[in-house]
Parts: structure tokens; C-alpha cells; sequence
């Protein structure tokens, strides 16, 4: 999922804070005991999705979001510690959208990184990608960037939305993004997801001597 970054050994992670009304955390690989049973855990979401809203899910309501919720986790759930995915969730019936954010080491100068997270120049895209400078509640300021793609295999061409950031104060470079086919999604979302951005924040592990780790968060 995140290819071509740097290991962090657990130096860095993210500390997302989402409205669980609408946001759904994906669970992550490296939890083993939750990973093992990842269909009871898609079938107990499914089953308290559709109580939420109030409506009877019939006979296959709820097998039909345990199977969806299964195939996004299978997609998208992070392998490594330094991502956090989440889906926007709308109707028990309607496909949820996954929103991925993930942390590195900082590396180069800081606008030419932040370019490169968010594709400013993907000589894919269908068209320039619309670039933007973005401010986010606590990692300050960053870009922001609108593109379409043409998939390789499908006649389908992706929508992306990516936002970038650099902490000075942590060392780090921060990325959230989402894509896909259906844009009205990402029009639907878009409040939701910048909503997001300000809640995101880095968490900095300092390693201790014995083995054992102490979160830092920054700012």
C-alpha cells in the first residue's frame, strides 16, 4: 500500500481523531489476534451499521456489508505501523469510501517532497492536476491536489485526492489520499475529508533502553 517508503521501526505513527458516525477505522494487519478474524469483526461492523440507521437489513443486508467491509480490509488494511486507513461510511448499502493516511521520515526539500506525495506532476494524469496550498488545523500548512487518471486495465478513469504535509518539529512527512472511479464519492466526501485533515497529527516514538516505547505527540 505504501510502497517505496522508508522502514520506520516504529518511530513515527499517526493519530487520527474521526467522527466514528461517519468513519470506520479499517483494522490493521499487524494486530494478529484482531487480523485472524477479520469476518467476525466485518460481520459485528455490518450488523452494528445497520442497527445505527435504523432499518431492517433483511436477509442479506447484513452478509452484503460483512462481504464489502471484508474486501476493502483485504484491499486497503495497513501492513505497516506508520498508516491508518478509515472508510466514509453513508448508507449500509452504498459503497464505503477509503481514506488513507500514512507517515515517513522527512526526506529533500520540503516542496519538491510535498509534490511528489500529492502527484503534482503524474505525467498519467488525464489532465494537470489542480494544485493548491492547503492549511491543516495542526499540521499546518501543505498542498492540496485534484487529478484524474486513466487505469491501465478498465476504461474507467480514477479521481484522486491527495493532501501532503511536512512537521518541521517531528521530521516527518504526512500524506492522505483516496481515489476512486465514482467522483460524485469524492464530491460527496470532500467536506468530510478535509474535516479530517485537521484532526491528523504525528505521534513521535521515542525508544527506550529496556525495549518499551513512549508516544510523543506533535505538535
Amino acid at each position: 500500500m505504501s510502497g517505496g517508503w522508508v522502514e520506520l521501526e516504529h518511530e513515527f505513527s499517526l493519530d487520527v481523531q474521526y467522527n466514528p458516525v461517519c468513519w470506520l477505522e479499517l483494522p490493521p494487519r499487524w494486530e494478529t489476534a484482531e487480523w485472524q478474524d477479520i469476518g467476525g469483526w466485518a460481520r459485528d461492523c455490518a450488523e452494528l451499521f445497520w442497527r445505527s440507521h435504523g432499518q431492517e437489513p433483511g436477509e442479506s443486508g447484513v452478509p452484503f456489508l460483512a462481504d464489502t467491509l471484508q474486501r476493502l480490509a483485504d484491499a486497503f488494511a495497513p501492513e505497516a505501523f506508520d498508516t491508518r486507513v478509515v472508510l466514509r461510511m453513508w448508507e449500509p448499502l452504498t459503497m464505503p469510501l477509503p481514506v488513507v493516511a500514512a507517515v515517513k521520515p522527512a526526506q529533500g526539500g520540503r516542496e519538491e517532497t510535498l509534490r511528489a506525495l500529492i502527484r503534482a506532476d503524474d505525467p498519467e494524469a488525464v489532465e494537470p492536476p489542480v494544485v493548491e496550498t492547503f492549511r491543516a488545523e495542526l499540521l499546518g500548512e501543505g498542498l492540496r491536489a485534484f487529478r484524474y487518471v486513466q487505469q491501465d486495465d478498465a476504461s474507467e478513469v480514477l479521481a484522486g485526492l491527495r493532501y501532503a504535509w511536512r512537521d518541521a518539529e517531528a521530521g516527518a512527512d504526512v500524506v492522505l489520499w483516496t481515489a476512486t472511479d465514482d467522483t460524485s464519492q469524492i464530491i460527496r466526501a470532500a467536506k468530510d475529508i478535509e474535516e479530517l485533515t485537521h484532526k491528523v497529527s504525528v505521534a513521535v516514538w521515542e525508544l527506550e533502553p529496556d525495549g518499551g516505547a513512549s508516544p510523543d505527540t506533535a505538535p
